[in-house]
């Protein structure tokens, strides 16, 4: 691997853990579903331009995720668990886009 370090880790079959405090991670799952952003202070709907690109990306402290992409999961998925950095566990359920179910708490301290 080279020089770059990522601001995640890819623990288990479908869960991503958010390590970077200065970088807010942007997950793209499949080309029809929203966009999410992982930051210090939870996971909720990235309204903003994705990045097209890493260096943009960086450019912004953001990092590009995808979840299909082989460093990844290497396919998309439909549930998708994220330890965030405000000692939260949330739930992305992409079968229930656009109701108050599609990002929740999962586990109030995962610590």
């Amino acid at each position: 691997m080279n020089n770059y370090e990522k601001a995640f880790l890819v623990s288990g079959r479908n869960t991503l853990i958010h390590k970077q405090k200065k970088v807010d991670l942007v997950i793209v799952n499949d080309t029809g579903d929203p966009v999410i952003v992982a930051t210090r202070h939870g996971v909720k709907i990235f309204t903003e331009e994705v990045p097209s690109s890493k260096v943009d990306a960086k450019a912004r402290y953001l990092e590009l995720v995808d979840i299909a992409s082989s460093d990844v999961f290497s396919e998309n998925k439909t549930l998708l668990f994220v330890q965030a950095l405000n000692n939260k566990e949330y739930k992305v359920d992409y079968s229930k886009v656009g109701t108050d179910l599609f990002i929740r708490i999962h586990q109030e301290n995962y610590i």
